[in-house]
C-alpha cells in the first residue's frame, strides 16, 4: 500500500537506510532530524505514518508524541535505543500505534510500516481496473481481454495490477518485485522478467498486434495499450 512517511531521526545513517527501504517498497519517505520540525510539519503536510526515534534535539520523541495526539490521529511508531519496559508503555501509552527497538532490520521496520497501516487504513473494497481492451476485477481476480478470460498465476495478476494501477508510468524491477510479491530481493533478480515474459504470451493469445507490456531498458516496465 503506498503512502507518505515522515522519518524522524537525527542519526543520519539510520534515516537515510530507512528512507530508502522504504522508497523501495513503494513509500515516499521526508526526513525531520529535529523534535521541534514535527508538529508545524504535520499540521502542514500529514503523513500517513510517522516513525519517531526518542531521543531527537529540539523537543524529545515522547514529547512530540503526546503534542501530536492533541490534534492528529496519524499512525505513530516509535523508534528507541531504550528497551525497559516502563518506556514501552509510556509510548503506547501517549498513543504509539507500535514500537520497535535499536539495533533493528529495515525490513523489519517496513513490515511494521505495512502492518499498522493495514490496521489503521484499511484496503477500500476491490475495483475494476479498465486499461483500453483489459479489465481486472480485483474482487473475482479475472482478467479479460476483449471479453476473454485470461489464465493468470497469483503472481501474475498482482503484476499485472500493479502495472494497470498506473499506466504509463515506468516502475522499476525492484519496485514491482516489492509491490507485486510482497518481498525485497539483494541485487538484480529475473523473477519479475519471468512473469512479464509469461504475462505478454497469454495476452498477445488476444490481442496479437498490440505490444501492451513495454519494456523500458536499463530501468523497468510500463503498461501502455489502445483499444
Amino acid at each position: 500500500m503506498a503512502g507518505h512517511i515522515l522519518i524522524v531521526e537525527d542519526e543520519h545513517k539510520i534515516a537515510v537506510l530507512l528512507q530508502d527501504y522504504l522508497e523501495k517498497a513503494g513509500y515516499s519517505a521526508t526526513v525531520l532530524n529535529r523534535g521541534d520540525q514535527v508538529l508545524g510539519r504535520i499540521k502542514r503536510n500529514p503523513p500517513d505514518l510517522m516513525l519517531l526515534d526518542i531521543m531527537l534535539p529540539g523537543m524529545d520523541g515522547v514529547e512530540v508524541c503526546r503534542e501530536t495526539r492533541k490534534f492528529s490521529t496519524v499512525p505513530i511508531i516509535m523508534i528507541t535505543a531504550k528497551v525497559e519496559e516502563l518506556d514501552r508503555l509510556i509510548g503506547l501509552e501517549l498513543g504509539a500505534d507500535d514500537y520497535i527497538c535499536k539495533p533493528f532490520s529495515p525490513r523489519e521496520v517496513v513490515a511494521r510500516v505495512k502492518a499498522v497501516l493495514r490496521r489503521t487504513h484499511p484496503e477500500p473494497a476491490g475495483k475494476q481496473l479498465a486499461v483500453g481492451p483489459l479489465v481486472l476485477d480485483e474482487n473475482t481476480y479475472q482478467v479479460k481481454v476483449r471479453g476473454s478470460e485470461l489464465d493468470l498465476t497469483p503472481s501474475e495478476f498482482r503484476l499485472l495490477q500493479v502495472l494497470m494501477s498506473k499506466p504509463g508510468r515506468v516502475f522499476p524491477r525492484d519496485e514491482l518485485l516489492v509491490r507485486a510479491q510482497g518481498y525485497d530481493c539483494e541485487g538484480y533478480d529475473r523473477t519479475i522478467d519471468s512473469h512479464i515474459k509469461n504475462l505478454r504470451k497469454k495476452i498477445a493469445l488476444h490481442l496479437p498486434d498490440h505490444e501492451v507490456i513495454h519494456t523500458v531498458y536499463g530501468v523497468g516496465y510500463k503498461l501502455s495499450v489502445s483499444n
